[in-house]
């Protein structure tokens, strides 16, 4: 008897690592004060991808963009089991920036916050995209 899928073309390839092709990065990237992203140039759909080929909801051409890095609290969680290197507890929240998208971040502190609480994307860990509550002034 052999093995499950030896010998089966299957449609997961492997990443670069074990001798695959390169596997697209499609985290949010932050660059200074903003996040790198692309609007569509027909429907103005912003994403937080870049380099897409065409806009996922009305097919047409794409431009780069750049988007604040405050927004606010869609949904939020506090995970409570290891993920790869990360160790619990952590915080993790999807943030609808101000002028784009909806990104995931990491919680400089875990927490469950209130839906439509600001916050700000400070830096990055790991690749990650890290967000703190904004400062009222």
């Amino acid at each position: 008897m052999s093995e499950l899928g030896v010998g089966r073309p299957t449609k997961r390839r492997s990443g670069s690592a074990v001798g695959g092709l390169p596997v697209a990065d499609s985290r949010p990237v932050l660059d200074g004060d903003a996040v790198l992203g692309s609007r569509c140039t027909v429907c103005r759909y912003p994403t937080a991808q870049q380099h897409l080929p065409w806009c996922p909801v009305c097919y047409g051409a794409t431009e780069p963009a750049r988007f604040a890095r405050t927004g606010r609290t869609w949904s939020s969680t506090v995970v409570a089991i290891p993920v790869g290197t990360r160790r619990p507890p952590f915080g993790l929240a999807y943030v609808d920036l101000d002028d784009g998208p909806r990104v995931l971040v990491h919680l400089d502190e875990p927490a469950v916050l209130a839906l439509g609480t600001r916050l700000e994307i400070t830096g990055t860990d790991d690749g990650d995209l890290v967000a703190t509550t904004e400062v009222q002034r």
